[in-house]
């Protein structure tokens, strides 16, 4: 980072078509989001519902900006700069994840620019499961913790923490307690699975909104725990989950553990504001281009030093549908 990227931030983005002139802006060859979202088209109905009831379900009205059919989006993405696309699904009861999963191999196939992904759920064989979509490909995990309804810590998964942790194959893991709070959110269990699987890589979503620092704790303590972006900083999320005293700052110090998430197609607002709500930070452009880029394409695999995940010798810390009830739907 040079002394002027330390002092200055470009203005970010106003606009989607402003994103592709912003990027260039920043020198960089696109953008890497970690948290974008692709469902089977009834699922994707169902969570769309579910956000048309936001205000019963959160106490704030929720409009979906890209509610199009999947081509539109694709493409839409593609024309904002995104390198690879991810498709990431979550279950909310037994017998989900491996058709979801099967789903998601067929998007992978089908989409050339897309990323292999899947997801797990507590439950007899999920090590096999995992297994499974890691030998099929699968280079990006998600898990809801607040959806699911269950505890990460949960010894049924320990097999596949296990094989994710061998893979070192990212896991987006939405386990803050926002947009509501669930039965297992927080950061307790989180710690309890990297204590007893150090080596993951996790990507814990929303920053870990509500609890910042407390999950920012969890990147200062394990090497392959990330944050990625999404929603956060917002003007929509800082009316309900601003970010605490201190924490632009501590998140100068996390620059190599921050990645871009957006939560697209499901956002309450264009994609363009998350870009410049993260340059609103000030925290220089040499951070936007960590966090817009760089440790996005690390996590991907788009950097060129690779392969179907995080390489087993790459020291990541010094590298520069909705359920019944009152479950959530955010993702």
């Amino acid at each position: 980072m040079t002394t002027t990227d330390a002092h200055h931030t470009t203005p970010g983005p106003l606009t989607d078509a402003d994103v592709p002139a912003y990027v260039r802006s920043l020198g960089l060859p696109g953008l890497a989001d970690v948290h974008v979202h692709f469902l089977p088209d009834a699922m994707q109905r169902k969570v769309w519902d579910y956000f048309d009831e936001a205000e019963t379900h959160y106490g704030t009205p929720w409009p979906v900006t890209y509610r199009d059919d999947e081509e539109t989006r694709l493409a839409t993405l593609r024309s904002l700069g995104l390198q690879t696309i991810p498709a990431l699904v979550y279950p909310h009861k037994p017998g989900m994840a491996q058709w979801l999963n099967a789903w998601c191999a067929d998007f992978a196939r089908t989409v050339p620019d897309a990323v292999h992904c899947a997801t797990f759920y507590p439950e007899p064989g999920v090590g096999d499961v995992v297994a499974a979509a890691l030998d099929d490909g699968a280079r990006l995990f998600k898990m809801h913790v607040q959806v699911g309804d269950f505890t990460p810590d949960d010894e049924r998964l320990d097999p596949a923490w296990a094989r994710l942790e061998r893979a070192r194959v990212p896991v987006v893991i939405h386990a803050g307690s926002a947009p509501i709070r669930g039965t297992h959110t927080g950061p307790d269990a989180v710690r309890q699975v990297l204590r007893r699987h150090p080596d993951l890589v996790l990507v814990v979503a929303h920053l870990g909104m509500p609890e910042y620092h407390e999950f920012a704790d969890l990147a200062d303590e394990f090497a392959g725990v990330h944050l990625d972006t999404t929603m956060s900083g917002t003007d929509f999320t800082n009316r309900f989950a601003p970010f605490p005293d201190g924490y632009v700052e501590r998140l100068a110090t996390l620059r190599d553990r921050v990645a871009l998430g957006s939560d697209f197609p499901s956002i309450p607002y264009p994609y363009a504001h998350q870009l410049d709500a993260l340059a609103r930070l000030g925290l220089g452009d040499g951070w936007m281009r960590a966090v817009l880029w760089h440790n996005g394409a690390r996590l991907l695999g788009l950097d060129g030093g690779l392969d179907g995940g995080l390489d087993a010798g790459l020291d990541v810390a010094s590298t520069a549908a909705p359920s019944e009830g009152d479950r959530s739907a955010s993702t």
